[in-house]
């Protein structure tokens, strides 16, 4: 498995990083939500989706399959491991997509700005590594605003066996779900070929997240003035 340069300190490398985004990414999502935490079962998903990752990025040099299986993946596990109902499961999963993405591309901007980015005077990737972990804390801290705030939304079933009523606002969400990963290709193959258009990545991103905020506004307050009526 670890074949040429590929040493035992860059894989570990590879998975703590890895590991502590995706774990954020997940609790975030649970969050915003108001679903329940299962920390020893985001930290299971989250070390198979790292090997996977690593053995593709730097295996067989597949980045976009990558993107792509980590998609899947986390729709998968949003639905078989945590139960979600398949249908939220696409949700959950194209709004923490698109939060994570619009998260560390906002702090690559500013830590390329200032320079914090290039940084490698300890080892090749410390720039890289640097702006996960910023991205992961600041994802983190944004997770707990919510859970301190008692903020999120309230209409997505924590069970998969529960009855559910799908409306309008909840299928466009999930129309706006099927697109998220070709944009996030799309956005990587853009600022891998024109830099200079990175700034797209974060206005894309946001776009999206704020129909994706704003349906799910709609449809939580939809949901309480039934409930009160």
């Amino acid at each position: 498995m670890f074949t040429g340069s590929v040493g035992m300190l860059e894989f570990l490398l590879y998975m703590f990083f890895s590991v502590l985004e995706t774990s954020a990414m997940f609790l975030l999502a649970f969050r915003v939500f108001k679903i329940d935490l299962y920390i020893i079962e985001i930290i299971f998903a989250s070390l198979i989706m790292a090997f996977i990752s690593f053995v593709l990025r730097h295996d067989y040099g597949l980045i976009l399959t990558d993107v792509v299986i980590q998609y899947l993946l986390t729709f998968c596990f949003f639905w078989l491991l945590f139960r979600i109902h398949i249908f939220y499961a696409a949700i959950m999963t194209g709004l923490a997509y698109l939060s994570y993405m619009l998260l560390q591309s906002t702090c690559y901007l500013i830590m390329n700005f200032t320079g914090f980015y290039s940084l490698n005077f300890l080892y090749p990737t410390m720039g890289v590594n640097s702006l996960q972990i910023v991205s992961a804390l600041t994802t983190l801290l944004i997770a707990y605003y919510i859970r301190k705030q008692r903020k999120g939304f309230d209409f997505v079933p924590d069970k998969q066996n529960k009855k559910i009523r799908i409306q309008s606002h909840e299928f466009i969400l999930f129309a706006l779900t099927l697109p998220c990963v070709v944009i996030v290709i799309l956005m990587i193959n853009l600022s891998e070929h024109y830099s200079g258009y990175f700034f797209l990545m974060p206005l894309s991103y946001g776009a999206l997240l704020y129909s994706y905020l704003y349906l799910s506004y709609k449809k939580d307050r939809s949901e309480n003035e039934h409930i009160i009526s």
